[in-house]
């Protein structure tokens, strides 16, 4: 990250880069990559990306999509009044961040996530892939080796569960495996079907815990900003920091983009991170403005969920739980944060740094130093 924001110069929209990548940060090109509305690049998909390829076909991957929406939002309508209780236990009085978001949203959509009577083993499985692969920096704290040995056996575990739900054949989906089992058919292997229910960990647990932290810090360590709308917060977090912020395409054929020609041998890469701060589309890029959303904005230059018909299929509702937590904690708490890592943790997902939160009661919350 800090290599391709030293290589932008804030004027242009693409650029050849140093490692021989095509980095792209304009509005217009990034949508034009994202969306492929003329072919132009091979057909990806970051969400039902699997070992082997892509899962397909595109109608099992627009039923599996609707199938979450659906399962999350119901879990979510039914649920909206346990959230209080939830931030209470779980972050009151000092909690730490980033792995405090996760595990709030894991506890929150535990039973979406694995139904409760799901075979011990897999209940097990999903916490080890929680500790050992979703929270920030926890595949840099095993080895290589442990990190194999450990994928063979929870995929192993995920394939005999899947195999057993296909031959159950449930009436309607009780958590995101069936989703994934139900919405993939009988055809698909269960190999690709065990992956496609990790991507559904790694976006709710992962990602967006990651984006609930960075709301968090950044609200925390801009106590001016704790009146203004959670909505507002929200979008202006995900405007700095994108939990996912980087997007490499593969061109199927020789064209133009943003003045460059570009073909199948070049990686594009579309970093939403400088999208989101391209000077020429924001005033004061860099800053933590939450009212600049006070009008609506319909800039091109924010795609926090990425663009075109593989946008994020949870958008909706995961925008829905994180202004119902931020609500929670900035306006029923006083919120105080203190860093103690040292800039956001890069990978797949751009995770904040580590943090301490400290919630009190406003009514005996300190005032001006006191």
């Amino acid at each position: 990250m800090a290599f391709l924001t030293a290589e932008f110069d804030g004027t242009r929209d693409m650029w050849r880069s140093a490692s021989g990548r095509l980095c792209v940060v304009g509005p217009a090109a990034a949508r034009e990559v994202m969306g492929n509305r003329r072919g132009a690049f091979v057909e990806t998909s970051d969400f039902f990306h699997v070992r082997n390829g892509v899962f397909g076909p595109r109608s099992a991957q627009i039923e599996i999509g609707r199938g979450a929406r659906s399962l999350i939002r119901h879990r979510l309508d039914v649920h909206r009044a346990d959230l209080p209780r939830l931030v209470a236990e779980r972050l009151v009085p000092t909690s730490t961040w980033p792995d405090a978001g996760n595990l709030l949203v894991r506890e929150h959509l535990r039973d979406v996530l694995l139904c409760p009577d799901a075979p011990a083993e897999l209940h097990m499985a999903v916490e080890g892939i929680i500790t050992r692969a979703v929270l920030a920096g926890a595949r840099q704290r095993h080895s290589v080796m442990s990190r194999l040995l450990f994928r063979r056996r929870v995929m192993r575990v995920l394939v005999q569960e899947v195999q057993a739900r296909r031959r159950a054949r449930v009436a309607a989906p009780r958590d995101l495996l069936d989703v994934a089992v139900t919405g993939a058919g009988l055809s698909a292997d269960p190999g690709e079907v065990a992956e496609v229910y990790l991507s559904f960990l790694f976006a709710t647990v992962g990602s967006l815990g990651f984006a609930l932290g960075w709301s968090v810090y950044l609200a925390g360590t801009h106590p001016d900003t704790s009146t203004d709308e959670p909505s507002w917060i929200v979008r202006e977090a995900l405007r700095l920091w994108p939990v996912a912020w980087l997007f490499a395409r593969r061109p199927s054929r020789e064209h133009e983009l943003a003045g460059v020609t570009v073909g199948p041998h070049d990686e594009v890469n579309v970093c939403l991170y400088l999208v989101h701060r391209h000077p020429r589309h924001w005033e004061r890029p860099d800053e933590f403005e939450p009212r600049r959303w006070a009008a609506p904005l319909h800039d091109p230059a924010f795609m926090p969920f990425g663009f075109g018909p593989h946008t994020c299929a949870g958008a909706t509702v995961t925008m829905t739980l994180l202004e119902d937590l931020i609500r929670i904690i900035t306006r029923d708490w006083h919120l105080s944060v203190s860093a103690t890592g040292n800039g956001p943790h890069l990978g797949p997902a751009l995770a904040p740094p580590r943090f301490t939160a400290e919630l009190h009661d406003r009514v005996a919350a300190p005032r001006g130093g006191e």
